[in-house]
């Protein structure tokens, strides 16, 4: 009789068994910390060039520790700590208590002097949380023998900025600086980002993008458009006004590959705002061949450190490969719209055009101006010759 009864219950809460379940998988879970902010790249990220996500030198944080290609650096990461601590005179037991205090902090922030140590401090998976190093990095206890009177200014923001700028050639302007100093930084790469965002940013510059067909820069050559070097502490500062296109310069190289790609992949992880991503989607859209390379180095808007300039071009589309254009909230949108609507003005192709086959050198500019005007000397004697044909009215 029990088991008549049992059955339709059975019947009739089919679902039972699974609810119980994934109650269960569900409650096994361990809450995702919200100071998580170090990341492994995604793959579809990484399969586009692993060696730009993983450290060639030295790991910095535990996602790469212990790695056989990396061990070489160990004994030197211990010669520094010693160094510092005899510079700052303070106790490694202090450190050891300090940094022992923010363990469980400091885990739940991560998810799933050689030159060469520089490009692998940019790196996403190489990353530690900046709270530590600000809570290391105290100016109040530490006391560096120092002839700067300045001394007592010193900061962890301060010195990455220092290092950024001398380095890595990233100064971003005063404005980001001050918004640094007022805002939590995550890490390196959330310091490098933020140097390189528009300040202020500008919310009517964005919008939906109607197309995603924006002119090269050949093409946009060939209408007649200008070229102009922007200013280096703006990357997204790339302007159009009265025919002339202003473009920051950037520098082409492995290294810059190595540092677009963690800012793209953390940007991706981590951030709302998709202002590297838009960066890399334009200029994808303004290279599409050597010959834009080129023109863009004539201008002194590119310097490629590669030295083949379709090399250069094939790293800035490579850029772009994984990305994604959210086209209802485009960064450049009233840029392309803008660049568009040039070019589809034939009366700018046509006085290019006269311009860059016909009057390209002051000798041909001469020799332009000397035909028009034998041309209109004769037809005056023409229409004299005319005149003079006339029967005259008596």
């Amino acid at each position: 009789m029990a088991g008549s009864d049992q059955a339709p219950h059975d019947i009739e809460n089919p679902c039972i068994p699974l609810v119980t379940s994934m109650s269960e998988e569900l409650d096994g879970l361990s809450p995702l910390s919200s100071l998580c902010c170090i990341y492994r790249v995604p793959e579809r990220l990484r399969r586009v060039s692993e060696k730009a996500y993983t450290p060639q030198v030295v790991s910095i944080g535990p996602l790469h520790h212990g790695k056989e290609g990396l061990k070489a650096m160990e004994d030197h990461k211990k010669r520094y700590l010693q160094d510092y601590i005899r510079r700052t005179r303070v106790s490694l037991a202090d450190y050891v208590q300090k940094v022992k205090a923010q363990e469980a902090k400091l885990r739940s922030c991560y998810a799933e002097t050689i030159q060469d140590v520089w490009p692998d401090m940019r790196l996403l998976e190489n990353q530690l949380p900046f709270f530590i190093l600000e809570e290391l990095f105290d100016p109040e206890k530490i006391k560096v023998s120092s002839n700067n009177k300045n001394i007592e200014r010193l900061s962890i923001l301060n010195l990455c900025h220092n290092f950024f700028k001398t380095l890595m050639h990233i100064e971003g302007t005063d404005g980001n600086m001050e918004k640094l100093c007022a805002s939590k930084v995550e890490h390196f790469v959330d310091f490098c980002r933020n140097l390189y965002l528009p300040l202020p940013l500008k919310p009517h510059a964005k919008g939906p993008l109607e197309t995603l067909n924006t002119p090269s820069i050949t093409e946009l050559h060939r209408a007649g458009v200008k070229f102009k070097v922007g200013s280096p502490k703006n990357l997204f500062g790339i302007r159009f006004a009265n025919g002339i296109l202003e473009i920051p310069k950037l520098a082409i190289s492995d290294e810059t590959e190595l540092t677009i790609r963690n800012l793209l992949a953390f940007e991706q992880c981590h951030c709302m705002e998709n202002y590297i991503n838009d960066y890399v989607v334009i200029m994808d859209r303004f290279v599409n061949t050597a010959k834009d390379v080129e023109l863009l180095v004539k201008h002194g808007i590119v310097e490629n450190r590669l030295g083949d300039s379709s090399g250069g071009s094939t790293l800035i589309n490579n850029l772009a490969d994984g990305v994604i254009v959210d086209s209802n909230d485009f960064y450049f949108a009233i840029l392309c719209e803008d660049l568009n609507e040039y070019c589809r003005t034939s009366w700018h192709k046509w006085q290019a055009n006269l311009r860059q086959n016909y009057c390209n050198t002051p000798w041909a500019t001469i020799s332009i101006a000397a035909a028009i005007c034998l041309l209109i000397l004769t037809f005056i004697q023409a229409v004299c010759s005319v005149i003079s044909a006339l029967p005259s009215k008596r």
